[in-house]
């Protein structure tokens, strides 16, 4: 299996940043201009580009949907976007303006009728995202944590239809330490859909480790911005 490749921008007040394990109090600014960065990244060869829209996630709702649909509409690369998204008309406004796939989240948990309601209506468009502390599904930008096992949430949506899981270990976001293969790897086995890896890559090493484990995507950002590789340098290195 190839391990596809999502550089990733999130976006904090219409500027690029990151936060460290989701922390809106350690946040580092790396560009002004979420279309600007994306534009390099489909220039260097990325297929698609992982967008957040850390605001949305916190205020539940749309925020920065313009820088979204405009890189959707402008680039070749297809976009898929998170953060935010509580109503189905905040799936169709997106997927209407040309965005190729969108992540459902904090919903997902608070209301996971909703949630299967949209992967039976719009199939493959919708990805779930699962953001887990200590295994326990994290919502609204990662401020409060259920009581809802990722594994078992995983499972009841992969039944229901959901063919793409977005598996972000909160330990290992943003601090450059190694995916959590092994929590991605059970992840993909319970549910044998395709799943993708957020968190912790630090090296063209962990996402050779990811394609060895056929992990099917890697998002990746912090890496990215400090210079550990190129997108360039990781597509082909996973090519």
């Amino acid at each position: 299996m190839s391990l596809t490749l999502y550089p990733a921008i999130d976006m904090r007040g219409g500027k690029c940043v990151r936060l460290l394990q989701g922390d809106y109090d350690q946040e580092t600014i790396y560009g002004d201009s979420p279309f600007a960065m994306a534009k390099k990244f489909a220039d260097e060869g990325a297929e698609w580009i992982h967008m957040v829209d850390l605001d949305g996630a916190k205020d539940g709702k749309r925020v920065n949907d313009k820088d979204v649909i405009q890189t959707a509409q402008h680039l070749k690369a297809k976009v898929q976007i998170g953060g935010g998204i509580r109503k189905e008309e905040d799936i169709f406004h997106y997927l209407e303006a040309g965005v190729e796939r969108v992540i459902i989240g904090s919903i997902a948990i608070s209301n996971p009728q909703f949630a299967i309601e949209m992967i039976e209506k719009y199939g493959e468009k919708i990805a779930v995202g699962l953001d887990a502390k200590n295994g326990f599904v994290a919502t609204h930008g990662w401020l409060n944590t259920s009581k809802a096992k990722a594994v078992e949430v995983a499972k009841r949506f992969a039944d229901a239809g959901a063919e793409t899981f977005i598996f972000t270990d909160i330990a290992t976001d943003g601090m450059l330490s190694g995916p959590n293969i092994q929590a991605v790897v059970e992840l993909a086995a319970i549910t044998r859909k395709n799943v993708i890896a957020s968190g912790g890559v630090s090296s063209l090493e962990d996402l050779m480790r990811l394609k060895e484990q056929n992990v099917s995507g890697a998002i990746v950002g912090k890496a990215i911005y400090e210079g550990r590789f190129t997108v360039s340098e990781a597509l082909e290195g996973v090519s």
